[in-house]
């Protein structure tokens, strides 16, 4: 299997592209995510034609498993050896699919994030970092080379390791000129938010500059599906230009304790369409013991998970009387809340989300309206929300692959731009492409 394939385009010209298969599976650890691309450079474009999309859900045993070995319960090293292979196998079969149904049995990489099931964070400081799936079952089944443990070499620069999406983000949603601050939203098990930084206004040489390329209007897509927006470039060893701007960490939990309770009161995974929120009250004296979790008021670069919103934490706040749909009622604000703070402090006037939580009316209604801002689903933009993250790991591929930062040091706090993740050989001869520049701006091809 070759990689950077090379075709003849228009004129006969040579066209360089890249397909790659990203993974992921987060917090709520329900299902893999799967997504894959075509990539080529056009200048300092890099254009993504998405190839599609599949969710493959995990079996209950597996998520059983995944569940048992989450902090704070204790777990054994035959444990996590275990559940990496397992995980390894499902990622494994989840990427072959990618590579059939998706890429017509042609792909040239793969992207797998993993499981993760401990971020280890103490006094505000990233630490260690462990996310599960041998990364050996998916080369062998694929034929392919696969990027994998993508965090630790942005924690070894100093940084937080997360969020690593908002380079995707910076790079796709950059802000048109004199156009309205924008940031990112990522509702998962997670929150996490992408602040953009805002652009100059237009002067009367460069109002229309950038446009040749189809960009569209605030908030729509155009005909070719390019994104709005562009950014200065900036190097392959460094972050400046426009995304030397860019923001972003985790604000809190996103669906985490809520779709613990509605696992306890109901027997439910997940709170379907804020029926439940929609059925309780919120109460006040629950909502504000919340609040006072410290991370909340924490700085950023921050970052974190369930190693602190679990379902212990949650029992911590309850007494056992309280109606199941007024505690997820109460959750569901305590979501909104600490999203729109932030929201609110960047004075964001458009956010673009993607997330499981997305699904949920209660809470983006909520959220826009704390937040005083318009609140859009990133499939305007041409992206499925449900795949998002995983498309950004085909991208944070492609990067690795071409020798280039994934990580915003302002992002993660980090003393330099990594290079992310491990590579596996496939069953070919290792052949990386020669280093390239970094792209300025991501268009959907």
């Amino acid at each position: 299997m070759t990689n950077d394939t090379t075709t003849a385009g228009d004129h006969g010209a040579a066209r360089h592209t890249t397909r790659v298969v990203g993974l992921m599976s987060g917090t709520s650890y329900d299902a893999i995510d799967v997504a894959a691309a075509e990539f080529e450079r056009s200048g300092d474009t890099l254009l993504m034609r998405p190839l599609g999309a599949l969710g493959v859900g995990y079996d209950e045993s597996l998520r059983s498993a995944i569940g048992a070995i989450l902090p704070p319960a204790p777990t054994t090293i035959e444990a996590v050896c275990r559940l990496t292979t397992r995980l390894g196998h499902a990622y494994a079969a989840a990427a072959q699919r990618a590579v059939t149904e998706l890429c017509g049995g042609r792909a040239d990489l793969v992207c797998s994030h993993g499981q993760t099931v401990y971020h280890w964070v103490d006094g505000g400081r990233a630490l260690g970092t462990l996310q599960l799936g041998e990364p050996a079952w998916l080369a062998a089944a694929t034929g392919l080379p696969v990027v994998s443990d993508v965090r630790s070499a942005d924690l070894a620069a100093g940084g937080q390791g997360a969020p690593l999406v908002p380079m995707f983000d910076a790079l796709l949603l950059t802000p048109d000129a004199g156009g309205p601050r924008r940031a990112a939203l990522n509702l998962g098990g997670i929150a996490n938010i992408t602040v953009l930084p805002e652009a100059a206004a237009p002067s009367a040489t460069s109002a229309n500059a950038g446009r040749s390329d189809g960009v569209a209007p605030s908030g729509a897509a155009s005909s070719d599906a390019a994104a709005p927006g562009g950014a200065a470039a900036f190097g392959a060893t460094s972050t400046g230009g426009a995304v030397a701007g860019v923001l972003g960490y985790d604000t809190g939990p996103a669906n985490a304790l809520i779709d613990v309770a509605c696992e306890r009161f109901f027997g439910e995974p997940y709170d379907a369409a804020g029926r439940h929120a929609a059925a309780g009250t919120v109460l006040p004296e629950l909502l504000a013991a919340l609040l006072a979790e410290p991370y909340y008021a924490a700085p950023a670069p921050k970052s974190t998970g369930k190693e602190l919103f679990h379902p212990g934490y949650l029992d911590g706040f309850l007494t056992g009387d309280e109606r199941g749909e007024d505690v997820v009622a109460t959750l569901t604000e305590l979501t909104a809340r600490t999203v729109a703070d932030q929201l609110r402090a960047h004075r964001i006037a458009e956010v673009v989300a993607a997330g499981g939580g997305l699904r949920n009316p209660v809470l983006t209604d909520r959220i826009a309206a704390l937040a005083g801002c318009r609140l859009l689903s990133i499939d305007a933009y041409g992206i499925d929300p449900d795949a998002k993250e995983a498309y950004a790991f085909a991208l944070l591929g492609w990067l690795t692959w071409h020798g280039l930062p994934g990580a915003l040091p302002s992002v993660t706090g980090a003393e330099r731009p990594a290079i992310l993740g491990s590579i596996t050989p496939g069953t070919s001869p290792l052949r990386l492409p020669p280093p390239a520049a970094m792209p300025a701006r991501l268009r959907l091809a």
